[in-house]
């Protein structure tokens, strides 16, 4: 792409910026605010952009995987996260998970997720987790990248290519949010009520 990056049309997020140090302590100082209901709050905050894509028309299907260490994992058959190359050659990802969601924050219209509280976007999950993975699968190139409380901590890490496209967001939320709250089997089977183009697969490794 020979446009430079700073002209680049921002529509979610702003192209321009990489990490939004200020953004993401303001979140870590009011989780009770931006998280409220805790784990389930932040799942569907990583739902709200898989239903994005399948209501465009693209993917559809989102499976949500429970881990015993408290960890949530969300993936989905989409186009991926938006990655591309700017004047210099260099590798740019839409900086979904360290910048806030242009449409939501600042936002009095901001709307709800099921849960009945506001979307504000994926850098909440970010922030509010010791830590994120974030896989990507595009048709130009797949990688993954680790984040710490909203903090990337590795570069663009390319995968193998397998011939599919989507996202997967894995994240440990904050011990204080798993110590006070948790998710249910039944919050998430009641997902599709809210998202009807969404097929949600459900897999519970936390055992008894």
């Amino acid at each position: 792409m020979d446009i430079p990056r700073a002209s680049w049309r921002n529509t979610t997020h702003d192209w321009a910026s990489t990490v939004d140090l200020e953004h993401l302590e303001h979140i870590r100082q009011n989780p009770a605010a931006f998280a409220p209901g805790g784990i389930l709050h932040l799942a569907l905050e990583v739902v709200a952009y898989v239903a994005d894509e399948a209501e465009a028309g693209h993917g559809g299907l989102c499976r949500i995987t429970l881990y015993p260490d408290g960890s949530v994992a969300v993936a989905d058959n989409g186009r991926g996260t938006d990655t591309r190359v700017d004047e210099l050659g260099r590798i740019v990802k839409k900086p979904v998970m360290a910048t806030k969601d242009l449409r939501f924050f600042d936002n009095p219209n901001t709307p709800s997720l099921p849960d009945a509280h506001m979307r504000r976007g994926m850098s909440v999950v970010a922030a509010l987790s010791t830590w994120l993975i974030h896989t990507n699968r595009r048709r130009n190139g797949s990688w993954t990248q680790r984040y710490e409380h909203g903090l990337p901590t590795t570069d663009l890490q390319p995968i193998v290519d397998d011939r599919t496209t989507g996202t997967t967001v894995h994240f440990l939320p904050d011990e204080p949010l798993r110590a006070t709250s948790s998710i249910t089997i039944d919050d998430l089977s009641r997902l599709p009520l809210s998202w009807p183009h969404l097929s949600i697969e459900i897999d519970d490794r936390r055992g008894a």
